[in-house]
């Protein structure tokens, strides 16, 4: 059977399409939408269309919203939400509102605690890459590092979605390559503006981080987010191009405009402690794409599930949550953004393996999972209203703050 809507048509269409491909999602998708549950779809913007329908899913009916947005329209792209620091969080309709969005949903998942390091400030920073407008904001965090549910096989927290400067989306691998240069050598650069560094690195701390504590950067290791953080650590201060500070602890606060803060653990700690105030650093860092040689003009990290048209192996088809994901179709020229209810009623959503299957059925032929739970959100300008407000019920019972999101932005 072939999908061949342009856009939604109604959840009972929707739910067929399902049935028929439920094998793939480890579950049957069965039975029929509610009376009163179909609904055309309403325009939102220019190439931008918002629609909601239910699921009959393996665990209980799960209730849809979706965005396509179809980047042929000139006037419609798609962008980075973020609170304007990588260490902060801030609800998605706060971040829409703050950058003039007319639509969008949550994104990666994130350090949204600390409960195993005591004393450690979570600093709200997200797992995988981001680029927001061409510009470089953080790398991935090291695979045990991260928070959600486990990556499926051969994955990382590398992966992202993105749209490059060609207007097209796709999904990629972003790997971040630097160093550190000094008159005495060169070290290699491992992270940057990331809450967990691999043991044993250098990374780098920018404007771009925020003020939140660098502590939990030197906390875990590279297979287990839990562990102790490290008693062998070194920060130092570079500023306009030379050493102005260094401290054995990492420190806090505002990085300011010019100035980078390195941070070592491990053999990366003893390194720094080679340099010396007045020594001269330069600090280079870029993220390299694993397929695509068009540059990024914005990406965001998350995990595939749907690669060519066919689900990932190995994805879960037990647990069922509430969960938000977006997709790729048309050749990179549209793109599907879906999140779940969360509302009591619906709160049972779906695995992982259903929202391959529903991604699949909205047309996507390439698709990443994103956060889930209470921080699934999606927001949308009703007709005439001057700003978003939030369509989905997140099972908080309120927008959760959240460290980025997918902007859907318009002009007129």
């Amino acid at each position: 059977m072939t999908l061949r809507r342009r856009r939604f048509g109604t959840a009972r269409a929707a739910l067929a399409l399902l049935t028929a491909f439920g094998a793939l999602a480890g579950a049957a998708l069965t039975g029929a939408a509610p009376a009163g549950a179909v609904q055309r779809g309403t325009r939102v913007a220019p190439g931008v269309v918002y629609d909601e329908f239910d699921i009959a899913a393996a665990k209980g009916t799960a209730h849809a919203h979706v965005l396509t947005v179809d980047l042929r329209e000139r006037r419609v792209r798609l962008g980075l939400l973020h609170p304007g620091a990588v260490a902060a969080r801030a609800p998605v309709s706060r971040q829409a509102a703050a950058l003039g969005a007319v639509a969008g949903v949550n994104g990666d998942f994130f350090n949204i605690s600390e409960t195993q390091h005591p004393g450690v400030q979570a600093t709200g920073a997200s797992v995988g890459p981001a680029i927001a407008r061409g510009r470089v904001l953080k790398g991935a965090v090291p695979d045990g590092q991260r928070f959600g549910p486990p990556l499926p096989p051969g994955t990382s927290t590398e992966n992202v979605f993105g749209v490059g400067t060609d207007r097209r989306a796709r999904l990629d691998r972003l790997r971040l390559t630097g160093s550190v240069r000094t008159p005495g050598g060169v070290l290699p650069l491992r992270g940057l503006n990331q809450y967990a560094l691999p043991v044993g690195s250098v990374g780098a701390f920018t404007a771009a981080w925020g003020s939140a504590s660098r502590v939990r950067a030197t906390c875990g290791t590279d297979t287990d987010r839990a562990a102790p953080c490290s008693t062998d650590t070194y920060e130092v201060t570079v500023r306009r191009g030379r050493v102005v500070a260094a401290s054995d602890t990492p420190g806090g606060g505002p990085v300011a405009a010019g100035t980078t803060v390195l941070v070592g653990r491990e053999e990366g700690a003893r390194r720094l402690r080679k340099f010396f105030v007045g020594e001269r650093v330069t600090v280079r860092h870029r993220l390299v794409a694993a397929a695509s040689r068009v540059p990024y003009r914005f990406a965001l990290g998350g995990y595939p599930v749907l690669a060519g048209g066919r689900p990932l192996p190995g994805l879960d088809d037990r647990t069922s949550a509430v969960r938000t994901a977006v997709g790729v179709a048309d050749g990179g020229r549209r793109v599907v953004l879906l999140a779940l209810d969360g509302a009591p009623a619906y709160r049972t959503g779906l695995t992982v393996a259903e929202v391959a299957a529903v991604m699949r059925e909205l047309g996507s032929v390439h698709a990443l999972s994103l956060d889930g739970g209470g921080s699934s959100t999606l927001v949308a300008r009703e007709p005439g209203a001057p700003a978003v407000s939030v369509r989905n019920h997140p099972s908080d019972g309120t927008e959760r703050p959240v460290a980025n999101g997918i902007g859907v932005f318009s002009t007129p």
